[in-house]
């Protein structure tokens, strides 16, 4: 149940007078069926609790600013009004610049061919995208949020790591989005626009829709990627009037298992831009009715996520490929809005208005990663979900601001660090989800199912030690097998490469999956939740 507030006190004792009235015998079940106040009135519970502050939040949420927060939703406040929205709000959300950069990491620091590059993203993307679309899936099925759906495999204090795990990812996603949208705003006038002054302008820009909320992320997201697509096929156009190097790029390409380490490498950072929407998936479609096909959920989110990616990081790897040493030179001096920047040259002000849009593009993407890391703050537990989500919302984003001005001359670095790590924690979180709901949860299974009003209620969930060693065995997967520049694990190590070879995501996600069932059996059988 919600935190209690006076209001919420207030209307449980209207209730009771009401149904003393009534001469009603269940007194205790209408209560507690109902669940209720904070729920089903969010606004008013927040301005309650606040006193002082009362009427300047319920004139904020008067102008339309989100109270809801982690609180399920009821089932009489969903529909399917945001079913196409969903689709294209992927679209929106990954038709972006900071796509592109993560392709473009293939040859100059991977040394693969574009062919190669472009089987790597096509494959290890379709991996991660079915663990997304799975997660996607329980949004409508719970009426809750993707870290408060954790709670009902990891337990309350499970949850809140995996709440603080996705608070790092989202801003480190952010950090990302202001960087890369920066370098394309200076890119426009080199000279002209500081890089900090650039990513203080995007942070700016992407925080308006995401203070407001699930609405106006929606609208907002719904038709953005329609200019983004065609800013995107522009630059394949002209990139290919360039001339994407095919051939050269293969006979310099390594060979044997050097060449599977580069692959295996890439394409840990390949799943961690795919899989890094995991622990978010189910934000964006809680509020469609639990009786919608899963099926349908699932395709509408591989659909979403699988082509726009796949389209663009494709793009960026072929970028990458052009041989012109003016090409070569703009991406070395100006990171990938300088690259993107020499591609569109030609068109000289036209080239320069489309550049705007890159970079503007980025705000599709950050909106996303604000709003979730707001919702990731609330699920630390009750004091935080008790202050408001827009609040949070703010302090993440002079969070990542003042991180991406700081950082802004290590981007390639950052991308390429944050991305593998975040391959690792995500992997095996989608797992012992699924896990959950497919062994434990199922009809039939050992727990029959969800009782959904348990979600704020530490002493019905389970206690997380299944969910949290699981989570450890992953840790421990990922430190074996990784390959990073400040660490080579063993397992990483041995597989070969002159870097060695990342399978940090492999086995975390391997070793969660295989101590977790166990682990929850014997939880389940000592504590029966």
């Amino acid at each position: 149940m919600a935190p209690e507030s006076s209001e919420y006190k207030d209307a449980i004792e209207h209730e009771k007078g009401e149904l003393s009235d009534k001469g009603s015998a269940s007194l205790e079940d209408h209560l507690t069926g109902s669940a209720y106040i904070a729920e089903a009135e969010p606004s008013k519970a927040i301005v309650a609790r606040f006193g002082v502050l009362g009427p300047f939040l319920a004139k904020l949420f008067d102008l339309g600013v989100e109270a809801r927060g982690v609180e399920r939703i009821p089932e009489n406040m969903r529909d399917e009004t945001h079913f196409w929205n969903n689709i294209f709000m992927w679209w929106s959300v990954n038709t972006v610049l900071t796509t592109i950069s993560i392709g473009v990491l293939a040859q100059p620091l991977f040394g693969l061919s574009l062919p190669v590059a472009a089987a790597t993203i096509l494959c290890f993307g379709a991996l991660a995208t079915c663990l997304v679309s799975f997660i996607a899936t329980l949004g409508p099925k719970t009426g809750l949020r993707t870290m408060i759906i954790a709670r009902f495999s990891s337990g309350y204090v499970g949850g809140a790591i995996y709440s603080i795990l996705n608070i790092i990812t989202e801003l480190g996603f952010s950090v990302l989005c202001v960087v890369l949208g920066g370098q394309a705003l200076v890119a426009v006038n080199p000279g002209t626009l500081p890089l900090a002054a650039g990513i203080v302008i995007v942070g700016v820009l992407s925080l308006v829709p995401c203070f407001i909320g699930y609405d106006m992320i929606h609208k907002s997201e719904r038709y953005a990627w329609i200019p983004l697509i065609i800013v995107m096929f522009c630059l394949w156009g002209l990139g290919a009037k360039q001339g994407f190097d095919v051939a050269g790029a293969r006979e310099r390409q390594s060979t044997g298992r050097a060449l599977s380490a580069d692959v295996l490498s890439f394409g840990g950072i390949i799943f961690g831009s795919f899989s890094g929407w995991s622990p978010v998936a189910a934000d964006y479609n809680c509020r469609m009715p639990s009786n919608i096909s899963p099926w349908k959920i699932f395709g509408m989110t591989f659909i979403g996520l699988y082509i726009p990616i796949c389209l663009v990081e494709i793009l960026g790897a072929a970028l990458a490929s052009i041989p012109d040493t003016a090409y070569i030179e703009a991406y070395t001096d100006g990171g990938t809005g300088g690259l993107v920047a020499q591609v569109l040259k030609p068109w000289n002000g036209g080239g320069k208005f489309l550049l705007v849009i890159l970079a503007l593009s980025n705000l599709m993407n950050n909106i996303i990663n604000t709003y979730s890391a707001g919702l990731s703050i609330q699920a630390l537990g009750r004091p935080f979900a008790m202050v408001p989500r827009f609040f949070w919302t703010l302090v993440c984003f002079a969070a990542y601001t003042v991180a991406g001005v700081v950082g802004r001359e290590h981007f390639s670095e950052i991308l390429t660090n944050f991305l593998a790590i975040l391959a690792y924690w995500t992997g095996w979180f989608a797992i012992i989800v699924f896990e959950e709901h497919f062994i434990f949860r199922r009809k039939g299974g050992r727990l029959g199912g969800y009782n959904f009003d348990d979600w704020d209620t530490p002493s019905k969930l389970p206690l997380g030690i299944a969910g949290i060693l699981a989570g450890c065995f992953g840790v421990a997967g990922a430190v074996v097998g990784m390959a990073e520049v400040w660490y080579i694990g063993p397992l990483g190590k041995m597989a070969g490469g002159m870097f060695g070879t990342d399978l940090g995501f492999e086995l975390a996600a391997a070793f969660a999956a295989t101590t977790y069932p166990p682990l929850r059996w014997l939880e389940i059988h000592f504590t029966g939740r």
